[in-house]
């Protein structure tokens, strides 16, 4: 029972996704980033033409702050945590998207905190 135990203990000593001993793990924070919203499957979200993520707070912008921000950029991220918005009323639309940002290969991904819609249509791709 003892070494079961041990066994245990043992096999959380490192992170299988970092390799880095627990407690070394990389910071994640709050970023917020404009883009295209577009549902890629039933349920799967991403934002494309995504503007470089920037550090932010969770909470939505005030009106006067969306206006000066870019609307286009050449990021795409995965979107998680999503089925609290509605997110179909904002397909097509760009958007301001906060969250937590998680830099991952293929794709990074935004666990999303906060859904703001900057204009109803798409900036041109390559704009």
């Amino acid at each position: 029972m003892i070494l079961m135990a041990i066994a245990f203990s043992l096999s959380f000593a490192t992170s299988p996704a970092t390799g880095q001993p627990p407690g070394k793990t990389e910071k994640l924070e709050i970023v917020a980033s404009v883009g295209c919203l577009k549902e890629t499957t039933p349920d799967s979200w991403t934002l494309d033409q995504a503007t470089d993520p920037v550090p932010s707070n969770a909470n939505a912008p005030p009106p006067k702050d969306i206006a000066s921000m870019p609307k286009s950029g050449k990021n795409q991220f995965q979107l998680l945590g999503v089925s609290v918005f509605n997110l179909p009323a904002h397909r097509g639309h760009t958007v301001l998207i906060k969250g937590l940002h998680i830099k991952a290969a293929p794709m990074s991904r935004l666990n999303v905190t906060s859904v703001t819609m900057v204009a109803p249509a798409c900036e041109p791709a390559g704009k």
